[in-house]
């Protein structure tokens, strides 16, 4: 089957990975530009035209090259809007890989809106894109427990990618032979998430509650970082835990530092308590 691929970060790539160990290769990768990066902001290509050029797959950021002669196109991370008339070009339609169990946590941030919550479980949705985010019917679903609450985002983002791509490669075949028909989500129980913003990982250790924080910590690494100040400098707090309810602080990184333990960072800095 002729497919091609959108997306743009490391959700994308996982799911590529199972698609291609699985003989679903797209014929080619749509993704965004290079832009800068790291500390030192230079231009960089993402993960997924990396991923591209190493696997010999023809890709773009030009809509140009898209034709009626797919029969899929296959959306995971792609973080940008398409147009509607690139939507409908493929015969069966555009197929999304959502990490939520749609219609809940709509929108640009699902899994750090999980992580935040105090629910224990989430999944990922197969849905076709429509004009509006996140709104069309739904070919599949597929749940992941999460019991411990313990994940950090991108071990949460690693698990639901590669359930999102073993439930591509279950699910496009039957779609084909029409042994399943996508369904008309329920609108009235939809939730929205929004983007994040680097002002959302500030905490005050003083006033929000140890739990928050915690949560904050494992959603908001390893963007933009749940961060205080101390002395008008940025301190990321890089992994806690609660005992008794109380916030025990592990691992930081002060500004213009590396990472390391809290234990070496008062040792070094012993007038700097939090």
């Amino acid at each position: 089957m002729k497919f091609a691929f959108f997306g743009g970060g490391d959700f994308s790539v996982r799911v590529l990975d199972i698609l291609y160990q699985n003989s679903f290769i797209p014929e080619l990768i749509i993704t965004t530009p290079d832009k800068p990066r790291g500390r030192g902001l230079k231009i960089q290509p993402n993960s997924i035209k990396i991923w591209a050029e190493k696997n010999k797959i023809k890709h773009t950021t030009d809509y140009s090259l898209l034709t009626t002669d797919y029969s899929l196109f296959i959306i995971a991370a792609f973080g940008k809007i398409i147009p509607k008339e690139i939507l409908v070009l493929p015969k069966y339609g555009t197929l999304n890989v959502h990490p939520s169990l749609l219609p809940k946590y709509r929108g640009p941030s699902p899994i750090q809106s999980f992580i935040l919550s105090k629910e224990k479980e989430t999944g990922v949705t197969l849905m076709f894109t429509d004009e509006q985010i996140d709104h069309g019917p739904i070919l599949t679903s597929s749940k992941l427990q999460v019991p411990s609450s313990k994940l950090f985002y991108k071990e949460l983002e690693n698990k639901l990618a590669e359930l999102g791509g073993k439930l591509l490669v279950e699910t496009i075949p039957k779609f084909i032979n029409g042994e399943i028909k996508p369904q008309e989500q329920d609108h009235s129980k939809a939730t929205f998430t929004k983007k994040i913003m680097k002002q959302d990982g500030e905490i005050n250790l003083e006033k929000d509650p140890p739990e928050i924080i915690e949560r904050k910590i494992r959603a908001f690494t390893p963007w933009p970082g749940a961060y205080t100040f101390i002395n008008n400098k940025r301190i990321i707090i890089t992994k806690a835990e609660l005992i008794d309810n109380k916030l025990k602080i592990l691992c930081i990184k002060p500004e213009g530092k590396n990472e390391m333990s809290f234990e070496d960072y008062l040792r070094g800095n012993p007038n700097n308590l939090f």
